[in-house]
C-alpha cells in the first residue's frame, strides 16, 4: 500500500515540475508526471529492499525528493533540446528561402 501512495507522490512532484518550469509548449504534459512516477515506483522499491523501512520519513523523504529532482532534470533538458531544436531548424529553412 505505501508504494501506491510514493508513486502518486511521484506523479504529483512529476506534475507540479511540469507547471512551475517554462518550455510547456515545447514538451509532452505527461512526461513529468511519468518520470516522477517511475522513479519514485523504482527508488521506493530498492530503498524498501535495502532494508529501509516503510514508517519510516527519510524513505519517504529520499524516495519524493529523487522524484522531483529527476523529473525536474528531465523537464528542463527537454525544454531546452527542443527550444534550441526548434531554433535551429528555423534558422535551416529561413537560410533556404522557404
Amino acid at each position: 500500500m505505501e508504494l501506491l501512495f510514493a508513486v502518486l507522490g511521484g506523479l504529483i512532484v512529476g506534475a507540479i515540475a511540469h507547471v512551475v518550469l517554462p518550455w510547456r509548449s515545447t514538451r509532452g504534459s505527461l512526461i513529468g508526471p511519468a518520470v516522477g512516477g517511475i522513479v519514485a515506483a523504482v527508488l521506493w522499491e530498492a530503498l524498501s529492499w535495502a532494508g529501509w523501512k516503510y514508517d519510516a520519513t527519510w524513505i519517504w523523504v529520499v524516495t519524493l525528493v529523487g522524484a522531483a529532482v529527476l523529473a525536474l532534470v528531465t523537464e528542463w533538458v527537454l525544454g531546452k533540446r527542443r527550444t534550441a531544436a526548434d531554433a535551429a531548424y528555423y534558422e535551416r529553412i529561413k537560410a533556404q528561402g522557404a
